[in-house]
């Protein structure tokens, strides 16, 4: 028959968080991950709580169907003891955890589950989450209104749906039964480790069989650390096998290490026998609205999804406003630099012959900047050579008189005829800066 022949469990504060607010348990029997929150007074509490009240119990179940009202029972008595604690001491109010719980029943793992920690099964080389997280971008996945890829980014995927804590109603707890296969790794992590490591790389640390669980752990929590995780992350670790191949000693990690700091005033139920706790299935009574944590209802659901339509509806018009305007702008700069460019000329070849272009000698794409205002009968070939390189090298000029100007110059023969006569205006592709060419004028007027 298969069973849990190594374990392990691993916590760490993370790279930003200044306390640890997980808690991690490795038992004879069962097996659990917390992840507390409700701030630096209150979040290491409710997980502490929830983690060693299940320690306490850390019974033998007899059948899968005890084991699952068992672990649901146990997790509504730890959220009593939570709730208690946060009556009892008023700045603990609104904390709560979520936790994942296991056990092994036979040839079957019994898993019980509330929040976005997580249940990963390691078999034949392929790792899958077994459990469903708890959180409002799942129920968006679940409805199809975004994908599981748009869920990893959504500014709302921290939003939990379902906790154990200071909430107004009792907490809904799912239940899983999976087979107990040999060879198989169960991994259980806060989000600490399943928001910033991938799944590929979680199933390649799982896969190396020849370290311990709490290697495996180890390795599991130093990738989340080298990927920048800011979170606390807890991992437990459990292989399942035929014989045992290391003495488990029952452990937990996290918050729960330290001495609890509040008492609750409750009835001592972490006391009661197994029996006791299956048998209470009471609900806890209606309490105002926490402020600091709304109870998870439809109602939340549906005001948080009306929300996110009208933030990406105000997204889309915000980007297309931005958009709009850009355009404009860009649209606005052409037309002044393309009315700009209307006010300069230059001397060309046109089809052989000499020609005055209104515009520079530029092109935007395909769209010219210039165009033909007066073709000569004046060949190019009937130009010297250095009046032939200026001609077909392009002559700016700021006005249309000074470029009729060396037209007419040009065909009187009484142009510049080498480089060391009286300068005319330097070839050039490109508009000169300022509005006017004083070096221009001065050479026509000379040349006169």
């Amino acid at each position: 028959m298969p069973q849990i022949v190594r374990a392990g469990a691993v916590s760490h504060v993370g790279r930003v968080r200044s306390n640890n607010q997980d808690s991690g348990l490795v038992g004879k029997h069962i097996h659990a991950v917390a992840d507390g929150m409700g701030g630096h007074a209150g979040g290491d509490v409710a997980s502490s709580i929830a983690v060693k009240f299940l320690a306490e119990h850390d019974v033998q179940f007899t059948s899968v169907s005890e084991a699952q009202e068992g672990l649901t029972a146990l997790l509504h008595e730890a959220n009593e003891l939570i709730v208690d604690a946060a009556r009892t001491h008023s700045e603990l109010k609104g904390m709560g955890t979520t936790a994942d719980v296991i056990t092994r029943i036979g040839d079957e793992m019994v898993i019980g589950h509330i929040g976005d920690s997580r249940v990963y099964r390691y078999h034949s080389g392929e790792l899958k989450q077994v459990t469903v997280d708890h959180t409002f971008v799942q129920r968006l996945v679940d409805a199809g209104r975004i994908t599981p890829e748009e869920a990893l980014v959504h500014p709302r995927r921290s939003v939990l749906m379902r906790v154990l804590g200071d909430v107004e109603t009792a907490p809904d707890v799912d239940t899983y039964v999976v087979p107990a296969v040999d060879g198989d790794r169960w991994l259980l992590c806060s989000d600490g480790l399943s928001s910033y490591v991938d799944e590929t790389q979680i199933a390649e640390v799982l896969a190396r069989k020849v370290e311990s669980s709490r290697e495996v752990g180890d390795d599991l929590v130093q990738l989340a650390l080298d990927n920048g995780a800011p979170d606390n992350v807890t991992v437990v670790v459990l292989e399942i096998g035929e014989k045992p191949l290391e003495s488990i000693k029952p452990k937990v990690v996290g918050a729960a290490v330290n001495p609890m700091r509040y008492a609750s005033n409750a009835p001592k139920r972490v006391k009661r026998l197994l029996p006791d706790v299956l048998q209470s299935r009471r609900k806890l009574a209606a309490r105002p609205e926490n402020e600091e944590f709304a109870a998870p209802t439809d109602e939340m659901f549906n005001r948080i999804l009306a929300e996110e339509k009208r933030f990406r509806l105000m997204r889309r018009i915000t980007w297309s406003a931005a958009v709009v305007m850009l355009i404009a702008v860009m649209v606005g700069a052409s037309a002044l630099v393309y009315s700009w460019t209307q006010t300069r000329y230059y001397v060309g070849e046109y089809n052989g012959n000499v020609a005055i272009y209104q515009g520079v000698n530029a092109n935007i794409g395909s769209f010219e900047l210039s165009e033909v205002i007066d073709e000569t009968d004046l060949s190019v070939d009937d130009l010297n050579p250095y009046q032939r390189s200026q001609v077909t090298g392009t002559i700016a000029f700021a006005t249309l008189a000074e470029a009729q100007d060396l037209v007419e110059r040009l065909t009187n023969g009484t142009a510049p005829t080498q480089p060391d006569e009286e300068a005319t205006p330097v070839p050039t592709s490109t508009p000169p800066p300022s509005p006017t060419s004083s070096a221009t004028a001065s050479a026509t007027s000379g040349g006169e």
